[in-house]
């Protein structure tokens, strides 16, 4: 398919599912899938990727007022719709960069991932598996100024008083965790199985940490690291949960350089 320079938004049929999607640049394609703050949260990646690559950013269904099937309860059947849009779209040689949630659906895609249609991983302070001894933050318990003492290094620069926040807006803010309680509430932010699958894994994962993160900590991704069959962690310091936000010029860098080493150009 050509794709536009620009970003395009638009739905894209999955099965029964009508995705919401936004599309940029050409060359390998990279699917961007965001956490719980939704697709704004990734936004500067499929950005800065989309000079260089076909970036596909899709909306999960439930955030941001999209429609969710009463099926899609699990981050499974996220896994399974991504899958079946990079079939759908016969694309190859897919890079799948995740982002907290978003890094947990691109493990669970990769361990699917039978017709070996991803050749790379990057994982952005994922969360999705137990390790033990260090535990996920309870993130539905927390204040505002409490998810923002766990999410950044600097929270005193990105906190948002509730109150300045406009009706409307904390009304999806409202219907965005809603949706994540149905799909990764319980248990909480992962799979049990999900840790001992990631060992047949043959893509090569970056998994990017925060050095300040609170939600998971850096320990927490040292262990998902090395679950994989072929990966390694890096560690970026001064950011949090987020670094790609925090620290962008550090992320992309790594990201750059890992999308450089995985791709398969005959692919």
């Amino acid at each position: 398919m050509t794709a536009d320079t620009n970003s395009l938004a638009h739905g894209a049929s999955c099965d029964d599912l009508a995705l919401t999607l936004s599309e940029a640049g050409t060359g390998r394609p990279v699917l961007v899938l965001h956490g719980g703050g939704g697709p704004a949260t990734v936004a500067g990646i499929a950005a800065h990727l989309s000079s260089t690559a076909h970036t596909l950013t899709p909306v999960h269904p439930g955030w941001e007022g999209t429609p969710r099937p009463e099926w899609l309860t699990g981050v499974d059947d996220l896994a399974m719709t991504y899958l079946h849009l990079l079939h759908d779209r016969d694309l190859r040689d897919v890079l799948v960069i995740g982002s907290s949630l978003g890094g947990w659906i691109a493990a669970e895609m990769a361990v699917r991932d039978t017709a070996g249609v991803i050749s790379g991983l990057v994982l952005i302070d994922a969360v999705g598996v137990h390790i033990a001894g260090e535990s996920i933050t309870n993130f539905f318990a927390l204040d505002a100024r409490g998810a923002a003492e766990h999410t950044w290094h600097d929270p005193d620069r990105y906190y948002v008083d509730p109150a300045a926040i406009p009706a409307d807006q904390r009304a999806i803010r409202q219907a965005n965790m809603a949706t994540m309680r149905v799909l990764a509430g319980e248990p909480y932010m992962h799979d049990a199985k999900l840790l001992r699958r990631l060992s047949r894994v043959d893509a090569p994962a970056l998994l990017l940490w925060g050095e300040s993160d609170r939600v998971v900590t850096p320990a927490y991704g040292a262990a998902y690291a090395a679950a994989f069959a072929n990966a390694h962690l890096e560690i970026i310091p001064e950011a949090g949960h987020l670094p790609h936000i925090e620290q962008p010029g550090a992320t992309f860098a790594l990201i750059g350089a890992h999308a450089r080493r995985t791709t398969n150009s005959r692919a």
